[in-house]
C-alpha cells in the first residue's frame, strides 16, 4: 500500500466518525473503526465508513474458534479490509477466523501497547520482548495475514515472521506529541524504518484543529 497511514476514528458519536472519515479518507491508506465506535453504532457505521474508504475494523476478537469464525464471517459481509483478533486466542481460533473471512486480512494482536513487563507479570505471562515474537510466529503459522505490535517490537517480529506479512503498529506519536495511555511509542519514521507496513495514529490526528492537515503532515514526514 502506497500510503501506510491508518487513522483511528475513535468516538462513540457516529456523526463525528463519519465526518472524520470524509476528511481523512483522501489522506490515509485506511480508516480504523474500533471497539468504542462499533459498540455505540454497530455495523451500520462500519458500512458508512466503508463507503468512504478502506476500513481496518479493530475488534480484537477473542473467543472459542466457532464463535470467532461466525463473527469474522459477519465482518466480511461488511466489506472491511482488515480485522483484528487476539493472538493469545490460539492457533485454532486464528485459523478459524482466516478461513471464515478469506478476503479480509486477519491481523493478530500480540501484546497491547498499553502493557509493560509489570503488567505481563501480573497476569502470569512472559516479558513483552519474549511474548510478542512468540505470539507473532504462532499467528502467522496459523494463517493470519499480519501482526499488530508496538513500535519497539517490530524488529523482533520481523525476525520471527519474515518480510512478507503485514506489521501494523499502533502507539505512533509524531515528535512532540503526548504519549497519552500508550506505554511503548515511536515516531512514524522510526516505526517504518524498523519494518512496519502500516501505522495507526488516532488522537494526534483527530484532536488536531485540522485533522486532514495533521494526517498530511504525518505522511509528508515519511
Amino acid at each position: 500500500m502506497s500510503n501506510p497511514l491508518i487513522a483511528a476514528l475513535d468516538s462513540a458519536d457516529a456523526d463525528r466518525v463519519v465526518a472524520w472519515a470524509d476528511q481523512l479518507a483522501p489522506e490515509c491508506g485506511l480508516l480504523k473503526v474500533g471497539l468504542q465506535a462499533f459498540t455505540a453504532s454497530g455495523p451500520s457505521l462500519v458500512r458508512a465508513v466503508v463507503e468512504r474508504g478502506p476500513v481496518f475494523l479493530d475488534l480484537k476478537l477473542h473467543d472459542i474458534p466457532n464463535t470467532v469464525a461466525g463473527a469474522a464471517g459477519a465482518v466480511a459481509d461488511l466489506g472491511v479490509t482488515m480485522l483484528t483478533v487476539h493472538a493469545s486466542g490460539g492457533p485454532r481460533m486464528i485459523e478459524a477466523a482466516a478461513k471464515a473471512a478469506p478476503d479480509v486480512a486477519i491481523l493478530a494482536v500480540t501484546v497491547l501497547t498499553s502493557l509493560d513487563d509489570d503488567d505481563m507479570t501480573a497476569v502470569g505471562q512472559r516479558p513483552v520482548d519474549e511474548q510478542v515474537p512468540r505470539l507473532a510466529k504462532l499467528a502467522i503459522d496459523a494463517g493470519a495475514a499480519g501482526i499488530v505490535c508496538a513500535p519497539s517490537e517490530v524488529e523482533a517480529v520481523r525476525g520471527a515472521i519474515g518480510i512478507d506479512p503485514l506489521v501494523v503498529v499502533p502507539g505512533i506519536r509524531p515528535a512532540g506529541s503526548a504519549t497519552d495511555d500508550q506505554a511503548r511509542v515511536a515516531t512514524p519514521a522510526e516505526a517504518l524504518a524498523a519494518g512496519a507496513s502500516h501505522l495507526v495514529v488516532g488522537r494526534p490526528i483527530t484532536r488536531a484543529t485540522d485533522p486532514a492537515e495533521a494526517a498530511r503532515d504525518i505522511v509528508a514526514s515519511l
